[in-house]
Formats: structure tokens, C-alpha cells, sequence
């Protein structure tokens, strides 16, 4: 592949050459196996086409995320990376007007031509990743949601096109379409909030606290604690307090998985129930996310997939 995906949003100082849209799919497919392994199981269980336009999805998020939380962006000044975020959102822009650049470009052209859908979302959540530039603390749940939304929210509203409605829900003359908008970004909130749960103890290094702070309040537990990663009864109550949100905007996300075509149902309930069981990770380890990573093994993620299957066929 003569041309490698861009990571920052920079005009290339000579015209490049393109990959094959055959290259540059199978580069988004080995990233996402890579970097987003329950992520891609879910994928595999999707029509061909299907896969491939959200792994060329998952790769512009990955890209956009990378601008921010790559080990090379964080040792760059705030403005610069401010400016590569207004780059980005530029280039994005030209993308959606048509404009080729290289690989990743690529792919997503043919996905927004395969699955038209709107700009909004990636300005969305290009505006999630400003907010990381200058805010790492959040006082309430309110503010922590709008920023769960523009930066995971959106990629539900991204996918909900490449997912497809049931058919039997939309051909029917006298059937109104379903909105699905709620539900999807219900899962991309319950999927950052577990992210958080799971990445307190690496966001303290880099001195970013999600957790709200009138949750730490409320719970009698102080930023100082946190950052020293001290495990208290505290702690633990703070913790399953927050776990049970999650869950509940996970709940809130199963209303939509009905509605969607049948070849999107077992892939987005299996997706579901594997991220959701990260919780499950969390609390087997007694809430310690300071000294243990909590990831679903692969044996219990394959285990998992005929009854994610079993489930998809009854709702």
C-alpha cells in the first residue's frame, strides 16, 4: 500500500497515490482487529459490505481520537493540537463534498455513498475531542453526557444507516419508520461510560478525571484519593453507583436493537452484551481499575455469541 492512512488531518505536501479500495478496506480491517478486538468479533458477524463500511467508520474515529490521545499528541503544545482538530474538521468537510485524499478516504466515500447519512455527527464528535483539550474535570453527570455523546454517542448515529431497519417494520405502506436515533446514542453513551470505568487508573497519569465530580461528593471520596488509587468502602460505593449507570444507559439502548434489520440484530446484541460484560469484569475485581484491567476473556467472548444469536432471533 503506496499510500498510509493520515493521522492528523494534514494537507500531503504532494499528490498521493491512492490504494486500491480493496488495500485500503483491508488496512481499516486490520486496525480494527487490532485496536478494538470485541468491537471487530461483533463485525465478523455482519454481511460483508456491512463490515466493511464500519470498520472504515471505526478507522475515521480512531483517527479523530488519535488527534487528542496518541502517545505522540500528548507530548504536543495544546494550539498545535488545536489546529490539527480545525484541520481535521476541514478535511471532513471536503470529505463529505467529495474530496479524496488517501486510503481512509477512500473507503469512506464508498460507505457515505453505500449509506448516505449526515456530517453532523463527525463535527460532533471532533467537538467531543476540543472538549479533552480544555476540560479534565466534569461537575456533574450533565456535563460528563454531552461529552459521552459527541465523542461515542455520535458513532451510533454514524452506524444506525449501515445497520438498516427490519423490512417487516418499514414496507408496509401504512408503517411509519422507527427512530432509532435515541437507542443508538444510548449505546455509544453506555460504551464510553464503561471505557471510563475501565480507564480511570490510565486517565489519572495523564491527569484527566471523568467520574463527575459531585459523584465524588457525594460519595465522600476526594480527587487526591483518586489520584493516589486509594480502595476504600468509598471507593467501591462510588464505583457500583457508577456501574449501575452504565448499565441502565445500556438498558435504555436494547429498546432500538428491534428495530434493526436482521443481519444487524446478533452482531449489535453481541456487541452489547460483550461490552456490558466489562462491567461484570469490574466488579469481579472488587472495583480495583487502579492495579487490574477488566476485559472480557475470548473464551467468554465466544461463548457468549450463540446466546447474543438466541436473543437477536426472539426480540
Amino acid at each position: 500500500m503506496t499510500s498510509a492512512l493520515c493521522h492528523h488531518g494534514q494537507r500531503p505536501s504532494c499528490a498521493a497515490v491512492l490504494p486500491s479500495l480493496e488495500q485500503a478496506y483491508e488496512q481499516c480491517r486490520q486496525e480494527t482487529a487490532q485496536w478494538a478486538k470485541t468491537f471487530y468479533l461483533g463485525t465478523l458477524l455482519m454481511p460483508p459490505a456491512k463490515r466493511r463500511a464500519i470498520w472504515a467508520i471505526y478507522v475515521w474515529c480512531r483517527r479523530t481520537d488519535e488527534l487528542m490521545d496518541s502517545t505522540e499528541a500528548q507530548a504536543r503544545p495544546l494550539q498545535e493540537l488545536a489546529d490539527r482538530l480545525d484541520a481535521w474538521e476541514e478535511r471532513t468537510r471536503e470529505l463529505f463534498d467529495g474530496q479524496v485524499r488517501d486510503g481512509l478516504d477512500l473507503v469512506m466515500r464508498d460507505t457515505l455513498e453505500r449509506y448516505p447519512q449526515p456530517l453532523q455527527p463527525y463535527l460532533d464528535m471532533i467537538e467531543g475531542q476540543r472538549m479533552d483539550l480544555r476540560q479534565h474535570r466534569y461537575a456533574s453527570f450533565e456535563e460528563l453526557e454531552l461529552y459521552c455523546y459527541r465523542v461515542a454517542g455520535t458513532v451510533g448515529l454514524m452506524t444506525q444507516e449501515v445497520m438498516g431497519l427490519d423490512p417487516a417494520y418499514t414496507s408496509a405502506p401504512w408503517s411509519d419508520a422507527p427512530d432509532t436515533s435515541e437507542a443508538a446514542v444510548a449505546l455509544g453513551i453506555a460504551n464510553q461510560l464503561t471505557n471510563i470505568l475501565r480507564d480511570v487508573g490510565e486517565d489519572r497519569g495523564r491527569g484527566r478525571i471523568y467520574l463527575p465530580q459531585d459523584d465524588l461528593a457525594r460519595f465522600g471520596y476526594s480527587e487526591a484519593e483518586l489520584l493516589a488509587g486509594v480502595l476504600n468502602d468509598n471507593w467501591r460505593d462510588l464505583m457500583r453507583f457508577q456501574v449501575e449507570r452504565a448499565r441502565a444507559w445500556f438498558n435504555r439502548s436494547e429498546a432500538g436493537v428491534r428495530w434493526l434489520a436482521p443481519d444487524a440484530r446478533w452482531p449489535v446484541w453481541a456487541s452489547l452484551r460483550l461490552y456490558r460484560g466489562i462491567l461484570d469484569v469490574i466488579e469481579q475485581h472488587n472495583y480495583d481499575v487502579f492495579n487490574k484491567r477488566a476485559y472480557v476473556p475470548r473464551a467468554g467472548k465466544l461463548l457468549d455469541l450463540p446466546l447474543s444469536y438466541v436473543i437477536a432471533q426472539a426480540r
